[in-house]
């Protein structure tokens, strides 16, 4: 081989190299001040069905992927809208090289069977109001994922779903830092009054009065606003159920904690059932231990907040 090809051969490979390194470089995508992150959840390799459409009659359209799936979720405070909060994501995501497959706000999603015909990560790292939401989807290469932001009570809240191939970095995701934590501040339960309103728009609601002592998981009283309420909501709307789900302080070991939280679940299922007719099969239970506090664990007031049990709301299934 001549001088001259033997230069040619070298340049092209080491072009070669450098566009393979740029096309594998870590992106990243900025979020508002404050931004508290709330779960990450991996499955290393899975499927995702990508949403790619509006909710229709056989459900909504999906791409199926499969690939390292992440799963991200924060909580952001502030007044921002969910499209103020998504437009600056989609216009890094464009500038970073990605394309968007899907844009829609709630109504043109297809409001509540589009909420729940798609992935979501389950309540309370995830919240979506059923009228309040705004999802996007996006490729770029062997890369895909989705974005959805809605606003809660006083609080927005981000997932974002990534697939990607086994061996690539993932999306860096970059939270500034904010002078109050979230976290300090654990949500309150709403009035009893709004309990129903709450779960329609918000699609969970911490049920007030259940005041569980550290390792106890017995109901002491025999009425309960909260529950009474609940059971209400659920003889004046019978196309929905519940997920009752348990939580815990961090007092004990994590697989101890998460028996407790279902416990509190299952006896919050029980006076609902037993106390106020409430069919069995309109309620689920689930227990999560310490592993989704409302507020920090530090003090005696965070742990206060964190011993709690929350209602999700969910379609009915007929039979």
């Amino acid at each position: 081989m001549s001088g001259r090809g033997l230069i040619s051969c070298v340049a092209a490979l080491l072009g070669a190299a450098i566009l393979s390194a740029a096309s594998s470089a870590r992106a990243e995508l900025m979020l508002p001040v404050g931004a508290q992150v709330l779960a990450t959840r991996e499955t290393p390799l899975g499927t995702y069905g990508l949403p790619v459409g509006v909710a229709e009659a056989e459900g909504v359209p999906q791409r199926l992927l499969e690939g390292r799936v992440l799963r991200k979720t924060w909580r952001i405070q502030g007044d921002s809208t969910v499209l103020q909060i998504l437009a600056p994501l989609r216009e890094q995501l464009q500038q970073d090289g990605y394309d968007i497959l899907f844009q829609c706000e709630a109504r043109q999603c297809g409001g509540f069977d589009f909420r729940f015909g798609i992935e979501v990560v389950p309540a309370p790292d995830m919240a979506v109001s059923i009228g309040n939401y705004h999802f996007l989807s996006a490729m770029k290469g062997a890369r895909a994922l989705s974005l959805l932001v809605s606003r809660s009570g006083n609080d927005a809240y981000l997932q974002v779903i990534e697939v990607l191939p086994p061996q690539e970095p993932s999306l860096t995701v970059l939270a500034p830092a904010s002078a109050q934590d979230p976290a300090d501040t654990p949500m309150a339960p709403p009035a009893e009054a709004d309990l129903g309103a709450r779960l329609l728009s918000d699609g969970h609601v911490i049920l007030g009065g259940l005041d569980f002592a550290t390792g106890a998981a017995d109901l002491q009283n025999e009425t309960y606003e909260s529950l009474e309420a609940l059971a209400d909501f659920l003889t004046e709307n019978p196309q929905y159920a519940v997920v009752v789900v348990g939580h815990t302080d961090t007092v004990g070991q994590l697989q101890d904690n998460i028996d407790l939280s279902r416990r509190r679940a299952e006896a919050v299922k029980a006076h609902l059932v037993e106390s106020r007719g409430v069919s069995e099969d309109r309620i689920a239970v689930e227990g999560v231990g310490y592993l989704a506090p409302i507020g920090t664990n530090l003090t005696v007031e965070g742990r206060e907040a964190n011993r709690r049990v929350e209602a999700v709301l969910v379609p009915r299934e007929r039979p």
